[in-house]
């Protein structure tokens, strides 16, 4: 769809059942060089957002991101930087998404994930257990 119509802005999300975000970024902007792109992810981290903004995103935002931030972050003027979002996710769910997240790169093994965590299994699996903070 890009080599046909490169569009001028765009919302893309860092995983993609068929690819990766980033992947999609880097080739809209080898088609449009002036084309807006923000980057959406539910596994926000400096790594990613860092190579968000390299591929040549925009911004770089958590889901759930709120409409009214996308749409701050798209029009924005270059060089200006939109507000900081009004409800940023809080540091337990930052942290329970990160879990969540290698926890699912390891093919939901538990003492895999705890490894790689620097943590207890017993205490990953307590995690696990419970419902995702706000």
């Amino acid at each position: 769809m890009i080599k046909e119509l490169a569009p001028a802005f765009a919302v893309v999300d860092l995983r993609l059942d068929d690819g990766d975000g980033l992947q999609v970024v880097e080739h809209i902007r080898q088609r449009r060089d002036d084309c807006r792109v923000v980057m959406l992810t539910g596994y926000g981290n400096i790594a990613t957002a860092v190579a968000a903004v390299k591929a040549g995103a925009i911004d770089y935002l958590s889901k759930p991101a709120d409409a009214d931030d996308v749409e701050k972050a798209l029009l924005a003027k270059p060089g200006e930087r939109p507000d900081p979002p009004e409800n940023p996710m809080s540091a337990d769910r930052v942290r329970w998404e990160h879990i969540q997240r290698v926890y699912e790169l390891c093919d939901h093994n538990v003492s895999e994930t705890a490894r790689r965590l620097g943590m207890h299994r017993r205490t990953l699996q307590r995690i696990l257990a419970k419902r995702a903070p706000r």
